[in-house]
C-alpha cells in the first residue's frame, strides 16, 4: 500500500481516485471546490479544500511523507505547473501531472514534473487503434515504437500452441499472456495451446504486430 497526494479532483481526477481507492492506497485529495471535496470522500483516505499554488498551504501537508504526488489539475495549467514545481521545491520524491497539450507536457517536465500523462493524446491512439480493427480488444503504447496489445486470436492459429505460431522469430513479437472466461493467465508456455475462447497479449513494435495481424 502506497500514500499518494491527489491534487484536483475534477472527472480525470475521481476517475484516479476511484482506482487507487480499489487498488488499495492511502489518498490524501484536495481541490479548491468544496462540491468535488465532498464527491470524492468515499474513495479517499482525507479530503481537503485547498490550494495548491499556496506554498504555505502545501506545506501543511507534509509532502516528503508520500510516496507520490499527482496533479490532476485540468482546467487551468498554470496553476498545475505552479503546483508540479512547489512540490518539487518541498522535496516531492516523485511528482506526476496531467498534461492536455504536447507544450504543456514539456514545460511541466521542465518545471517540477517526474513523469506528465497526456490523457487525450493516450486516448485518441488507442480509440484510433481499436476503431480501425475488429481484432484488437485493449493497447497500451509504452514508448514511440513499442505497444502491448490484446488481440482476439485469429481464427488460422486455432488449436496450434505458442511454438507453432512462432510470431517471436518471424515478427520479434512476444506473447505476454492470455485472458480466457475473464480471467488473466501469464504463466503460459510454448507448449499453450490456443483456442477460439482466449484473447492473447503481445509486445512488439506497432509496425510488426499490425502485419503480423493485419491491423
Amino acid at each position: 500500500m502506497k500514500s499518494v497526494l491527489l491534487i484536483g479532483l475534477g472527472r480525470f481526477g475521481r476517475h484516479i481516485a476511484m482506482k487507487l481507492h480499489d487498488m488499495p492506497h492511502q489518498v490524501m485529495a484536495v481541490d479548491v471546490s468544496e462540491d468535488r471535496v465532498q464527491t470524492v470522500l468515499p474513495y479517499v483516505t482525507n479530503a481537503i479544500i485547498g490550494d495548491s499554488t499556496n506554498a504555505g498551504f502545501l506545506a501543511t501537508l507534509g509532502i516528503r511523507n508520500f510516496d507520490a504526488c499527482i496533479v490532476a489539475i485540468g482546467d487551468d495549467f498554470q496553476s498545475s505547473l505552479e503546483t508540479a514545481n512547489l512540490l518539487k521545491e518541498m522535496g516531492a520524491s516523485r511528482v506526476i501531472a496531467r498534461a492536455s497539450r504536447g507544450a504543456q507536457e514539456k514545460f511541466l517536465l521542465r518545471n517540477g514534473a517526474d513523469e506528465v500523462v497526456y490523457p487525450e493524446k493516450q486516448l485518441a491512439a488507442w480509440t484510433a487503434i481499436r476503431c480501425t480493427s475488429d481484432h484488437v480488444l485493449d493497447y497500451i503504447e509504452l514508448d514511440e515504437d513499442y505497444s502491448i496489445y490484446e488481440l482476439a486470436v485469429p481464427q488460422h492459429w486455432y488449436g496450434r500452441t505458442i511454438l507453432q505460431i512462432d510470431i517471436r522469430k518471424k515478427y520479434g513479437i512476444n506473447v505476454l499472456g492470455i485472458r480466457m472466461h475473464g480471467k488473466l493467465n501469464m504463466n503460459i508456455s510454448p507448449d499453450t495451446v490456443l483456442t477460439d475462447e482466449m484473447s492473447i497479449f503481445v509486445l512488439g513494435q506497432e509496425r510488426a504486430v499490425q502485419k503480423c495481424f493485419k491491423i
